[in-house]
């Protein structure tokens, strides 16, 4: 990635700044740095998934709210600057969202949140290794990677390599990850009603 702005930003200036390209950015120790653009099959899990989840916890009264694209500030190590990701789906809870929706300030995850969910392309180390890091670290308690083409690798995903759904629970501090592949279940602490399997997944690609 090329950096794009070279003013050191906060995380709040950041939210409000704009270069006029239209592009996607996140904010890497103060620097904004635009992101690769995602492919149609990869905005229609996107897509599927948060209205999936957005009926589920709507039908349910669920206190949550699934929201896509939006910029998670992440933990700052004391004198560094602040960085964000720009995660596929956050699912935000009802009152933090309410608490936004009282303010001018820009729609983004300010404190951990309960879910972060991600949809892995050709750069899948950062999802399976990097960004699982920055989650841990940060205290989301649920963290998806959702490989719809199977493109992670064999020790993520195992072999043959196939479309896998793999849960983060934050157990003690620490992600223990389950694996879903096929037509089982995806057992979600969040959503324990949720009824979805990977091939479901696989198939918002081809609707």
């Amino acid at each position: 990635m090329v950096a794009i702005a070279k003013k050191i930003l906060t995380f709040e200036e950041f939210l409000n700044w704009d270069d006029g390209s239209g592009r996607s950015f996140e904010l890497f120790q103060g620097v904004a740095m635009p992101l690769s653009e995602p492919t149609a099959k990869h905005e229609d899990v996107v897509d599927g998934l948060c209205r999936l989840l957005n009926n589920h916890c709507q039908g349910l009264n669920l206190p949550y709210v699934p929201r896509q694209s939006k910029q998670v500030r992440l933990n700052n190590v004391p004198g560094e600057n602040e960085s964000s990701r720009k995660a596929d789906i956050v699912v935000f809870t009802k009152e933090e969202w309410q608490r936004m929706r009282q303010t001018s300030a820009s729609a983004a995850a300010y404190i951990p949140q309960p879910l972060v969910i991600e949809v892995v392309s050709t750069n899948w180390r950062d999802d399976y290794r990097i960004k699982l890091n920055e989650y841990e670290t940060l205290g989301i308690l649920e963290y998806w990677i959702v490989d719809y083409a199977g493109l992670g690798g064999i020790q993520y995903i195992g072999s043959p390599k196939q479309p896998t759904v793999t849960i983060n629970r934050l157990i003690d501090d620490e992600y223990q990850a389950v694996r879903y592949q096929g037509d089982v279940k995806i057992m979600s602490p969040l959503f324990p009603l949720l009824e979805l399997t990977t091939l479901q997944i696989v198939a918002m690609t081809q609707e």
